[in-house]
């Protein structure tokens, strides 16, 4: 995979005339997130074929926006939480994609994206950079009416994939009820017009044996 020196090396920003600092590093940092489409996650797209990329999750979860902004609890920014769905996932170009249902993965996985967010966020100047980490750190924090409808669509996306894969993830990690609810908690508090249709799938799913009683 080309390295942040190898793209710069290859743009060759700085000795183009006129080009400003700020721009050369924003130029490489745009190309080094093109990375996100080669961190898969476990979830399966649609039709079962493959697993799908983190940049394709992120611009589902952006039309999800579009789509579903009725059914937020509260008023909300779209504009914000576009913004927020599309960055959400860029500190997995460093730390990876974190299985939900992985308790072992899950201990150090604040840590690795923590080192992540520096090193890739360090790419942009100092006021850019600080701007969309802040927009990854009120996701992650769901304590804004963006970030918690944002948040919602983060787990009601992966929940219907399962739905319509057989449960694909539910029995990768051999899951429960319990773990079900637990991961889906933000839709009843971001969307919980959508709280009801959850709960009918999850009973169906348990009925199917697809997650444990």
């Amino acid at each position: 995979m080309i390295s942040v020196e190898q793209i710069e090396k290859t743009l060759d920003l700085a000795s183009v005339e006129g080009i400003s600092k700020k721009l050369q590093r924003q130029m490489v940092f745009i190309a080094e997130v093109d990375k996100m489409k080669a961190i898969f996650r476990r979830t399966l797209l649609t039709d079962g074929s493959r697993r799908e990329n983190d940049a394709e999750h992120s611009w589902h979860l952006a039309l999800m926006a579009i789509v579903l902004e009725e059914y937020a609890a509260e008023p909300v920014n779209l504009g914000r939480v576009l913004a927020m769905v599309t960055v959400h996932d860029l500190v997995e170009i460093y730390a990876g994609d974190t299985f939900a249902f992985d308790a072992s993965a899950n201990q150090d996985k604040a840590q690795r994206e923590q080192e992540a967010a520096n090193k890739l966020f360090g790419l942009l100047d100092e006021e850019q950079g600080r701007k969309i980490r802040q927009l990854w750190e009120e996701f992650d924090a769901m304590n804004t009416a963006d970030s918690r409808f944002a948040a919602s669509l983060d787990r009601i996306q992966p929940f219907m994939h399962n739905v319509l894969t057989d449960g694909h993830t539910w029995k990768l990690g051999s899951v429960t009820k319990e773990q079900v609810y637990r991961r889906m908690a933000p839709v009843k508090t971001g969307t919980p017009a959508l709280w009801p249709w959850l709960e009918a799938q999850v009973a169906g799913a348990i009925k199917k044996g697809l997650i444990r009683e």
